[in-house]
């Protein structure tokens, strides 16, 4: 058996949940009557800015409300103590990870807590409303838009997430669906590289028959017990 020195984890909307933070499709995929989709493209921000502005302003304001639960800082703890090279890939663009304590995390859609400006291209640290069209910190410019990686947009930090992909002995997966790519092929490609997979989720993902291991059930107690065992010396 290969021995675990390198860990990539990607984590999803399922490791936030239980802080409270909804999935972005729940209530059906619908925010005031619109399709997610609507608010989270670019041709949306195009077409009606103050509906996707007040949108995320509103999102903002409520994860600065929440707590990271016991799967943060349980990964925080591996983060911490782990011994060789290790990166938490989060899809969610809460900063649960970090008020965790977690160092070694990359958002690769975005963070809701940064404020982007399309007119010098500079991300700034941003927790207050963007629809009253605040002048960019960096320029002065009323170009700001969330950080946030909207469908049909290229996700952040691609060429260190497939080096860190390379270079790992196990994957895991935690709290994804399964259906958002290039996220959702992140299994094949580890598989294909030699590396071991785990799936840890509420319920079976899409891609869950990738993965030569799957443990089902609420993140909170799954990964506290598989860090345990990690630190442990276990898999």
């Amino acid at each position: 058996m290969t021995t675990i020195r390198n860990i990539l984890i990607l984590t999803g909307a399922g490791v936030s949940a239980e802080s409270g933070i909804d999935t972005f499709r729940g209530a059906g995929g619908l925010w005031e009557g619109q399709a997610v989709e609507d608010v989270a493209t670019p041709e949306a921000f195009t077409r009606d800015p103050d509906l996707v502005l007040r949108f995320y302003d509103m999102r903002r304001e409520a994860i600065q409300t929440k707590e990271p639960n016991a799967a943060h800082h349980a990964l925080a703890r591996l983060d911490r103590e782990w011994p060789g090279n290790l990166l938490i890939v989060t899809q969610n663009v809460d900063d649960l990870h970090e008020r965790a304590g977690a160092k070694r995390v990359l958002h690769m859609h975005g963070e809701h807590l940064n404020a982007w400006c399309t007119s010098c291209d500079v991300r700034s640290p941003w927790t207050g409303p963007l629809i009253d069209r605040p002048a960019c910190p960096a320029c002065g410019d009323t170009a700001l838009r969330p950080d946030v990686v909207w469908f049909g947009e290229v996700p952040y930090h691609m060429e260190e997430i497939f080096s860190a992909l390379r270079e790992a002995n196990l994957f895991v997966s935690i709290g994804t669906s399964g259906a958002v790519y290039p996220a959702a092929g992140f299994v094949r490609n580890a598989r294909d590289l030699g590396a071991a997979t785990l799936e840890l989720n509420l319920e079976p993902s899409q891609g869950s028959l990738w993965f030569e291991e799957a443990r089902h059930g609420p993140a909170t107690e799954l990964v506290p017990a598989w860090v345990e065992t990690m630190l442990a010396g276990r898999t």
